[in-house]
């Protein structure tokens, strides 16, 4: 693999990010919570292998929320001809998200409370 060509795809992959940034909402305020957690796991100092399973549950919900944007999109094409298979299989991946952010809120309370009552 060329230099040129590794270059080009991390920055495809950037206009993804930046995209979905522009266009969802709710990527925005994950983004704005993920940093709002940064900084609390830094200020409390939490153990390096709670940092661990925090930033994969961040970065857990970030990916699910690109692939259900990637999805989104995909689904519209089909919108006209599909319409409510096409809503139900949004309403399914909003709930992934949904699911993945709930799990991450629960772990991350059992890792944080302790520190924040202490």
């Amino acid at each position: 693999m060329s230099i040129r060509r590794f270059k080009k795809s991390v920055l495809d992959a950037w206009h993804g990010v930046v995209y979905v940034y522009r266009h969802e909402q709710n990527f925005r305020i994950q983004i704005v919570l993920a940093i709002f957690i940064v900084i609390l796991m830094l200020v409390l100092r939490l153990r390096k292998s709670e940092m661990v399973v925090i930033l994969l549950l961040v970065f857990l919900v970030f990916i699910l929320e690109l692939l259900n944007s990637a999805l989104e999109k995909l689904l519209d094409i089909l919108k006209p001809r599909l319409q409510l298979q096409v809503a139900l299989v949004k309403d399914i991946m909003a709930a992934m998200v949904l699911i993945a952010s709930i799990g991450a809120l629960i772990i991350g309370s059992l890792i944080f409370l302790p520190y924040i009552f202490n």
